[in-house]
């Protein structure tokens, strides 16, 4: 049915006075939902760079929970590429960021800000810039620069931690990080057994199901919530039915070590390995096919396959003899040992910072990460250790131990290890140890 001519004219009409009216109301709804006199509306979601809260919510919280002259607290992260500058720019001038840096130098470099690195500004604008900036360093240290007179002093602290300490046992059915996650502890743990044990189990070869751990560990806590482990103060490690027992204690230089029961060091000259946790893809021969030239040729050495970038430790303590292009080898490290030792790190994807021919390195440090640089066909480690200018086994080498519990230490080591071992052994309440009686762990 057709609207009448008139009608459907009103209706038009109506319409589009609707249309320029909206805009009237809708503002007019808006203002309805302010207060009188409040602040624009924010986006309580928002995130401002390098983790800080946005300035706006700042200013809010500050309004709501600071008077004038209190300070206001900001909690951060270090983004990638944030410099003291950067962070700071808000609360400093370049002159006092600059003053800050200079102040900081003799204690910690400002320079070596680390992305993911906590930090927290205590800020007081009415008082003129900041009263307080922290910077966690690592786990264990934080670095505090506080405000004076006319500049800035700096120090280091400790971290202070909630510790508790607990035994950890498991049972490997496949590999020790599974087992460890099994007991419900995080694989970092795993780590930290393998560095003790690793010149006694190489953790590649070695590993059998039904072997089998337990760990007297410190957790660390800061409000409750877990920031990974503290010291190891003792553990056993079974392997293939031989069981090695480490417990910690200081040398006589003040050093920590771990010692087995009888004194003698858990470590070696050399490491059993230059990785963790990966599989030999071909082992030390005189007669292997080439995978490259399909000829038979000697392999005097290990290749260890692993993801491009795995970090690649010096077996041992030496020098650099040299750092750079090695042909078949790619990128390769070469090191110089004692007692007439060298180690090569071939097909690596890069060097560390730092790694250069005249270098000293320790034993476990991160010399360079896994490649396929060279000819190689596909990403592993090419190690190779030679004696007296000999290519030899490194699978079949007799590594010496350190040095043991100095004599004079040796009764306070026996005393030391009798009080863990009962909780070690799951035969006394943890509740009822107290490491402060024992000074030398």
């Amino acid at each position: 049915m057709q609207l009448p001519s008139a009608k459907r004219s009103g209706i038009v009409l109506l319409v589009i006075l609707l249309l320029i009216a909206a805009p009237f109301m809708l503002r007019h709804g808006q203002q309805a939902t302010e207060t009188p006199d409040g602040p624009p509306s924010v986006d309580c979601n928002a995130t401002a760079p390098g983790g800080q809260l946005p300035p706006e919510l700042r200013a809010e919280e500050g309004a709501g929970g600071h008077g004038v002259g209190e300070p206001e607290v900001v909690q951060g992260v270090v983004s990638s590429g944030d410099t003291a500058a950067k962070i700071l720019q808000e609360w400093l001038s370049s002159v006092d960021v600059h003053t800050m840096v200079s102040a900081c130098e003799k204690v910690y470099s400002l320079a070596r800000l680390r992305a993911g690195q906590p930090y927290t500004v205590v800020a007081n604008v009415s008082a003129g810039g900041i009263e307080r900036f922290e910077y966690e360093i690592d786990n264990s240290q934080k670095l505090i620069v506080s405000k004076t007179d006319d500049s800035f002093a700096a120090r280091v602290e400790p971290i202070q931690y909630d510790v508790e300490i607990i035994r950890v046992e498991g049972t490997i059915e496949s590999n020790l990080f599974q087992s460890v996650a099994d007991a419900g502890e995080s694989p970092t743990l795993a780590i930290r057994l393998a560095d003790i044990f690793g010149w006694e189990v190489d953790f590649i070869r070695d590993i059998r199901e039904g072997d089998s751990f337990t760990v007297l560990v410190e957790k660390r806590f800061r409000e409750g919530e877990f920031k990974g482990y503290g010291r190891v103060l003792a553990a056993i490690f079974t392997n293939q039915d031989q069981t090695h027992r480490a417990y910690l204690f200081h040398d006589d230089l003040g050093f920590p070590q771990y010692y087995a029961p009888d004194g003698a060091s858990m470590r070696r000259s050399f490491l059993k390995a230059p990785l963790s946790f990966t599989r030999i893809s071909s082992g030390y021969t005189m007669t292997r096919k080439h995978p490259i030239f399909r000829d038979v040729r000697p392999h005097q050495g290990v290749d260890y396959a692993a993801p491009t970038g795995t970090p690649v430790k010096a077996v041992g303590n030496g020098v650099v003899a040299s750092a750079g292009w090695g042909n078949g080898y790619g990128n390769l490290i070469i090191l110089r040992h004692s007692n007439g030792y060298e180690s090569y790190y071939g097909h690596l994807s890069g060097f560390a910072r730092g790694v250069r021919k005249g270098a000293m390195v320790k034993q476990g440090d991160v010399i360079g990460y896994v490649g396929a640089t060279g000819w190689a066909t596909g990403p592993h480690l090419d190690f190779r250790l030679k004696k007296d200018g000999k290519f030899i086994n490194p699978t079949k080498n007799i590594s010496p131990r350190s040095e043991p519990v100095a004599r004079k230490l040796l009764p306070d080591f026996r005393r030391q290890m009798d009080a863990i071992r009962p909780y070690l052994d799951g035969e006394g309440d943890i509740a009822t140890l107290d490491v402060q009686k024992l000074p030398n762990i």
